[in-house]
């Protein structure tokens, strides 16, 4: 195991974030476990700042005057390390730790985690394993769009916004007419967003993944390996079920950590968390995505490592560099279930948790959701309705272990209301 000594960590470490962030409280659990400083420089208006004591506010959508604040910090409070606990923050950290001479990744590899098509384009290059592509902006015509998509990609392909997270946008169509419907569908989407263009993409059949890892000098070390039970084949891409240790052959997953460590290559990561999806079918491994930062949500909590260390604790480490390369995750199977929205309106109430959590293996479920709030599905939604964990000494104990727990929820969604006035001459 590597040397873990606590007293040559590195003192102060500024953590990027958002002021609605999952994790944030514990990566300062953490902090204090290591007696190490964190600041938090939190996206959100200077203003606000003052009912805030001990953040650093920042803006995200600025990142050269978001940069600039965070030098000026460092002169007179200087940073031995700089974490973003998600794709949000990546651009800044990284520019920022690249104009204080901090360890950090090349600003494109922030970009292409931003931008699915210069992703796309980079991993291309690399020589990862992608589908084939075509970007479109908003305003070409169907009659262009149909004959390219026919022409270069085929069918079954996949329509997806380029910028936004968490299979949002992300619909699947088998022929000209729905490919006319998913496209009007995420014009409409995108145009909430000031979108400007969007990718098409061949389907890649298979099943699906998510890798876990770190990275030192460009080599990556797998911390887990998640399958993804339930089939992700559309028309919408909505991920349920995680569940580590994989129980695909041994040979399959070093091919996919193989395709992993190569992805990140070809977009310049060199040190840090990565969080990659991959598909795999009788071809090989293939590259959904693969990112800087780690796993999303509260899905962390599915991760303990050596001296019951937590997927954080294990990040701040490693941004102090310090070896991780030695620490292994419990031996325990263990799995999330992120709870889907089924139908838009409004959640009245839950019924359920308490006699869920009775069940063999479920360790918690969380119910994120506010109530009496709008809350829509996939694909113009982007959140769930909470997560549900378990563990257990197999993976499919805990895959049976979350599906019962799941099943002993009910959700009380009333549909939307909607009032019109109606003049009268």
């Amino acid at each position: 195991m590597s040397d873990i000594n606590q007293n040559n960590l590195p003192k102060r470490v500024l953590l990027l974030t958002t002021a609605h962030s999952y994790r944030g409280e514990a990566f300062l659990q953490a902090a204090v476990r290591l007696k190490i400083e964190v600041i938090r420089a939190v996206d959100m208006p200077p203003g606000l700042a003052q009912s805030a004591p001990g953040i650093l506010p920042i803006t995200f959508n600025q990142p050269d005057e978001a940069v600039a604040a965070i030098v000026a910090f460092a002169e007179t409070r200087p940073l031995t390390a700089i974490l973003s606990v998600d794709d949000s923050g990546a651009l800044i950290a990284a520019q920022a730790a690249q104009a204080l001479g901090l360890p950090h990744n090349a600003p494109e590899a922030a970009q292409a985690a931003r931008d699915k098509y210069i992703m796309r384009q980079m991993l291309a290059t690399g020589g990862a394993a992608v589908p084939h592509f075509q970007n479109f902006a908003l305003d070409k015509t169907m009659e262009l769009v149909t004959a390219v998509v026919r022409d270069k990609i085929g069918y079954p392909c996949v329509v997806k916004p380029r910028t936004l997270n968490g299979s949002r946008g992300v619909i699947r169509a088998n022929d000209d007419g729905e490919l006319v419907t998913a496209v009007a569908r995420l014009r409409r989407l995108l145009q909430s967003f000031g979108g400007e263009a969007y990718l098409v993409e061949q389907f890649i059949p298979g099943f699906e993944v998510a890798l876990e890892g770190v990275l030192a000098d460009g080599r990556l070390h797998v911390l887990a390996l998640f399958d993804k039970p339930d089939p992700l084949d559309g028309p919408y891409f909505e991920e349920t079920i995680y569940v580590t240790p994989s129980r695909l052959p041994p040979e399959t997953q070093d091919a996919i950590a193989e395709m992993a460590e190569q992805g990140a290559r070809a977009l310049g990561l060199q040190t840090g968390s990565v969080h990659a999806e991959l598909r795999v079918n009788e071809d090989g491994p293939w590259i959904v995505e693969v990112n800087g930062r780690s796993i999303g949500g509260l899905c962390s909590r599915t991760l303990r490592f050596e001296m019951n260390m937590s997927l954080e604790e294990l990040l701040l480490r490693q941004t102090c560099s310090l070896d991780v390369h030695g620490l292994q995750r419990e031996e325990k199977a263990s799995g999330v279930m992120m709870i889907p929205i089924p139908q838009a309106g409004i959640l009245r109430g839950y019924s359920g948790a308490e006699t869920a959590r009775k069940i063999p293996r479920i360790d918690d479920i969380v119910i994120t959701a506010p109530l009496n709030q709008r809350i829509r599905p996939l694909p113009e939604g982007e959140s769930y309705l909470g997560f549900i964990f378990a563990s257990g000494e197999t993976p499919n104990e805990v895959e049976t272990a979350l599906r019962l727990a799941h099943g002993r929820l009910h959700f009380q969604i009333d549909e939307e209301i909607r009032l019109s006035v109606i003049g009268h001459r």
